[in-house]
């Protein structure tokens, strides 16, 4: 009998699509990148900062070594755009979407690779997803535009409050972290502006929850229940912003460079800010390199758990999170079982867990240990933070990135991309069908801990 996925025409398996997809749209965005009209001086970029942008923006990491509002015209602004919410959705929901405006069927080889595409355990329900993930995106992007334009509009004209306001929707709704704010001050100039921030707020977290979350809430008012994996990330997604508010609040309170001159909703609001924008987002109201080193480091630990599966963000995600301290949990109190809301967590879970956190951890230690060689007269934290925004493709940075040196650059598009679709590939491999085992080896024990 002939391989499955030969049986299918598969030429290459799910994750090598999805590997080579995002590649060769890295590619298409750094030609556009690199030409004349792309940039305001009429030169394009340099080769290699092209690459880094186009990565950037297509793995919705939101690192950048030239500012975006002040040298790309509005044609690469555009690209860029683009290219984010390609990355952020996934190139296979647009070919769907092409696909059900044309009227063509979706094959079973496209429904794997969306599931692929979406971190969906099986292919039922996977077109229906795609659908209502496209009209989410649609409404929240238009309705975070259009709020931002009308706080936008008493700074600047009103054509460009509504570019500016679509812009940084589709930006933060994709946990992108791109602004045209110029001088890469992101939105420090609102760090109190209770209209920016919440809306910022409600695109981020959205972006974050995951499609398969947001489909449930929606189907909320019919079924009236939701799922373990839905409320295992709505608990951990708001324990961990309200444990990020709290501690960047003591930790930033007396700080003179950042929440100290603030009011106290200014303070609240920054606080939650800054614990929000590590879910992946990348864009900042207080500048993080005047933080002190613990709130840096803190802030490094919400990067790394980034935001929850089948969502526009990166990191380990949430549920991998809650996983691993569910299984510890369990360990402590002498039980074989992890449960969650009345519900175990089968083993095998428990274990990718595990693998995707081991792999997450080696990809940030190999990037570290190159940038210490590259950028070594550089501060080892300064370093450690540009590792870890790169490996959960956040896009916070303590100013580095503009200095990066050519390897260094060039060791950060291999960590985008595969903080990108590295834990995709794992978790396909990690689901596939177990090949049958006809003996077991007999058991050894070893010491642990």
């Amino acid at each position: 009998m002939k391989p499955y996925r030969e049986k299918i025409g598969f030429t290459f398996n799910p994750p090598q699509v999805l590997v080579i997809g995002f590649a060769v749209i890295i590619v298409i965005g750094a030609v556009l990148l690199r030409l004349p009209i792309a940039t305001q001086d009429g030169q394009g970029l340099a080769w290699l900062d092209a690459f880094f942008t186009a990565t950037s923006a297509t793995c919705v990491t939101g690192l950048v070594v030239v500012d975006t509002g002040t040298t790309f015209s509005l044609f690469g602004q555009l690209v860029i755009l683009s290219l984010i919410q390609v990355g952020g959705l996934g190139f296979m929901t647009f070919a769907t979407l092409y696909a059900l405006v044309i009227g063509k069927r979706v094959s079973l080889k496209e429904r794997l690779l969306l599931q692929e595409s979406l971190n969906q355990v099986s292919i039922e329900g996977v077109v229906r997803l795609v659908k209502l993930l496209i009209v989410f995106t649609a409404i929240i992007e238009l309705a975070g535009g259009l709020l931002l334009a009308v706080r936008f509009s008493y700074d600047m004209p009103l054509a460009q409050a509504i570019y500016y306001g679509l812009f940084h929707s589709i930006s933060n709704f994709n946990n992108a972290g791109f602004d045209l704010m110029g001088e890469f001050r992101s939105f420090t100039a609102y760090v109190d502006d209770p209209l920016i921030n919440i809306v910022l707020y409600l695109l981020i977290v959205s972006g974050g929850l995951g499609f398969i979350v947001m489909a449930e809430l929606y189907d909320y008012r019919f079924r009236r229940r939701l799922s373990m994996h839905t409320k295992v990330v709505l608990t951990t997604t708001a324990s961990l912003l309200a444990l990020g508010t709290v501690v960047i609040f003591l930790l930033e309170y007396h700080n003179p460079k950042t929440l100290q001159p603030l009011s106290m909703s200014g303070k609240l609001l920054a606080s939650l800010y800054q614990s929000v924008t590590p879910r992946t987002a990348g864009s900042n109201t207080l500048n993080i390199a005047d933080m002190h080193h613990s709130t840096i480091f803190f802030i490094m630990f919400l990067m790394f758990i980034g935001a929850s599966p089948g969502s526009t963000g990166g990191g380990i995600k949430t549920t991998t999170f809650a996983t691993l301290m569910g299984a510890v949990w369990s360990q402590v109190k002498g039980r074989e079982d992890v449960v969650f809301f009345r519900q175990r967590i089968m083993p095998h879970m428990v274990a990718k867990s595990l693998t995707v956190i081991v792999s997450s951890l080696f990809l940030l230690a190999v990037t570290t240990m190159v940038l210490t060689i590259t950028e070594g007269q550089k501060d080892f934290l300064m370093i450690l933070f540009e590792a870890t925004s790169a490996t959960s493709t956040v896009g916070l940075s303590l100013g580095l990135t503009p200095e990066l040196t050519p390897w260094g650059r060039m060791m950060l598009i291999v960590t985008m991309f595969a903080g990108r679709v590295g834990p995709l590939t794992i978790a396909f491999a990690l689901a596939q069908r177990k090949r049958k085992e006809y003996f077991r080896y007999p058991q050894g024990k070893i010491m642990i801990g």
